[in-house]
């Protein structure tokens, strides 16, 4: 192994020494010109980053989570793939440290070659993309929903351009997740992910402060407080997909200046640590005052006339179209890798080109319908369960050059066993709800609780509990 001063990733270095191990290595693209001037940022900026890919809109489905795992089991599984996560991110950067590259699909293609490549070029182009579906389908029902609330009984606002989906995804897309996809360089969105945490911090602490209202108001469901439940599958399924941010490890990686071993891994122990703490207390709050009637969204469990939430709502939206340029930046990197591999860098008019193509066709797209439903869920199971853990660690082990079975391939070989189970899992139980006629977009729908009642009697609920593919990415 290198000395932590040569953990570096080889930026300007030639990858000729895998020629013996590798019989494509004549076809991987070689960066040899990375742009001197690129700029780098600190810990701090750096973890910002990571902090704001980790924690995107799954923390929402924490309390889901632990109702499908049960409260006890759902509490250690949330620590226990954190701690996977974080060794999963470690293992992929020890990778391109041994291939000598410096993104995810030039450390496949060294590893597997070609078929590897375009295997992970069509996962980690499907994931951030859909994402990104995803964000500009919360965004514009959120922001919808907000302004309607906003309007009272006016009818000019349900019936005006204000009151259109479509022409709210437009208007975000052109004032701010567009322009903030334009940066070339993403240590620069390290301010704007700053931003981004503390408005999920906001929404804790709302969450937190209802806590106190809903525990008292809604009684625990029967067997509320049970510790292990059968849906576990499901529930990991779903912190697997909360804690998924390998897709930009690389890139963010490189945005570190002095990439040294100690240093990144403070940041990745702090950043997975930090989200791993916001999803237990978003999830134990969430959990406690709902119990099993919490929503795949936790923020759909709370009345459309509450401000607090009201306000959680937006800074949520605003969350999310913070995070959206991150999955653009993936997005980007992975066309310009398999698209242009020997012409780096891009120039200015290609970069944006390139970036408005993808920004216009994620808002077409999400444009055309309010739900995803089936779609995410296969995208969770399929794309990020290959991804974040079994990817990493077959070309870590492919790598090392050693022994399948030997004492150091332990570790990789239990991370691969558990994404390959979390991915045939998932994918079983996404069929299931598929065959068995499951609704998957109910989305919307006013609670039980928030109608008002004649009596002072105790509020039950009545609402039909989501399944986990209402999660949005």
């Amino acid at each position: 192994m290198a000395t932590e001063n040569s953990y570096i990733l080889g930026r300007s270095q030639t990858t000729s020494d895998f020629s013996e191990t590798s019989s494509v290595s004549d076809m991987k693209h070689l960066v040899e010109d990375k742009d001197e001037d690129k700029q780098t940022s600190g810990i701090p900026m750096t973890s910002f980053n990571f902090i704001n890919s980790i924690v995107g809109s799954g923390i929402i489905g924490m309390p889901y989570a632990l109702r499908q795992a049960g409260f006890g089991l759902g509490i250690l599984m949330i620590i226990a793939v954190a701690a996977i996560t974080d060794y999963s991110i470690l293992l992929l950067v020890e990778g391109g440290h041994l291939s000598n590259t410096d993104t995810y699909q030039d450390l496949v293609l060294v590893a597997f070659g070609r078929p590897g490549f375009y295997l992970l070029t069509g996962l980690q182009f499907l994931y951030p993309f859909i994402a990104m579906v995803s964000y500009n389908v919360i965004i514009g029902d959120t922001i919808t929903k907000i302004i309607l609330w906003m309007g009272g009984d006016n009818p000019g606002i349900i019936h005006s351009i204000l009151g259109n989906r479509q022409f709210v995804i437009f208007l975000t897309t052109v004032l701010v997740t567009l322009p903030l996809s334009l940066y070339r360089d993403i240590g620069k969105l390290g301010k704007w992910a700053f931003v981004s945490i503390l408005l999920i911090l906001f929404i804790v602490v709302a969450v937190i402060i209802r806590l106190s209202t809903f525990s008292h108001t809604i009684p625990p469901t029967e067997e509320a407080w049970q510790f292990a439940r059968v849906n576990v599958s499901q529930a990991i399924g779903i912190m697997a997909f909360a804690y998924m941010c390998h897709h930009s490890t690389f890139l963010i990686h490189s945005s570190l200046e002095k990439p040294t071993h100690q240093r990144w891994g403070f940041v990745v122990h702090f950043s997975v640590c930090f989200a791993m703490i916001m999803c237990l207390v978003l999830g134990i709050t969430g959990y406690i005052s709902f119990t099993g009637n919490a929503q795949g969204d936790l923020l759909e469990n709370y009345c459309w006339d509450d401000i607090l939430m009201n306000i959680s709502r937006l800074a949520f939206a605003i969350t999310i179209m913070l995070t959206y340029p991150v999955e653009c930046f993936v997005t980007r990197e992975v066309i310009e890798n398999a698209v242009f591999p020997s012409h780096p860098p891009a120039p200015l008019w290609r970069h944006i080109s390139v970036t408005i193509v993808i920004v216009f066709l994620t808002g077409v797209i999400s444009m055309a319908t309010d739900c995803l439903g089936i779609v995410l869920t296969l995208n969770g199971v399929l794309a990020a369960a290959p991804l974040a853990y079994i990817i990493p660690a077959c070309c870590v082990m492919r790598l090392r050059q050693e022994a399948l079975l030997s004492r150091s391939n332990i570790g990789p070989i239990l991370l691969a066993t558990f994404g390959t189970l979390v991915a045939v899992i998932g994918f079983i139980m996404a069929l299931v709800d598929l065959v068995s006629g499951v609704s998957t977009c109910s989305h919307g729908a006013e609670p039980s609780y928030c109608t008002p009642m004649n009596d002072n009697s105790s509020i039950t609920t009545t609402f039909v509990p989501l399944h986990s593919s209402q999660l949005a990415v």
